[in-house]
């Protein structure tokens, strides 16, 4: 088809207002066209630890130190510093944090430690813990 009829027009004149510079570079400018991949990356990038698992030796040590815990519970709310596996709510793993806590009581339904602050820590979850202070 030819043009010849139309190439020396002028453009016809819009109703509408003319656009700057800035909102037309916007229209044309790049987008996330997959949402929530940064977001996969930086999860999938985070590091967390396994679960140690403890030897029979370990073991032992630690239920002599509950041993202890529990008769110290009888007539005191010891002073404790405990570190412990906190699992990751989102992916399998977690890491060890410490808590230096007051014990309140040790729930031996659910086995957990409970703390004055409302904390709770499974005894499973436990790597090591000891009494740091007997307060009445």
């Amino acid at each position: 088809m030819r043009y010849d009829r139309i190439i020396n027009f002028s453009r016809p004149p819009s109703s509408r207002p003319k656009m700057s510079a800035a909102d037309r570079a916007a229209q044309f400018s790049a987008f996330a066209a997959l949402v929530g991949l940064d977001e996969q990356i930086d999860e999938a990038a985070r590091l967390v630890d396994s679960k140690i698992e403890l030897s029979e030796d370990e073991i032992e040590t630690l239920n002599q130190k509950f041993q202890q815990l529990v008769e110290v519970l009888g007539n005191q709310r010891p002073q404790i510093k405990a570190t412990y596996f906190l699992p990751d709510p989102r992916k399998s793993g977690g890491m060890y944090v410490t808590k230096i806590g007051t014990v309140k009581r040790v729930d031996d339904v659910f086995f957990k430690i409970l703390f004055t602050d409302g904390a709770k820590i499974s005894v499973s979850d436990i790597l090591d813990f000891d009494i740091i202070e007997q307060c009445g």
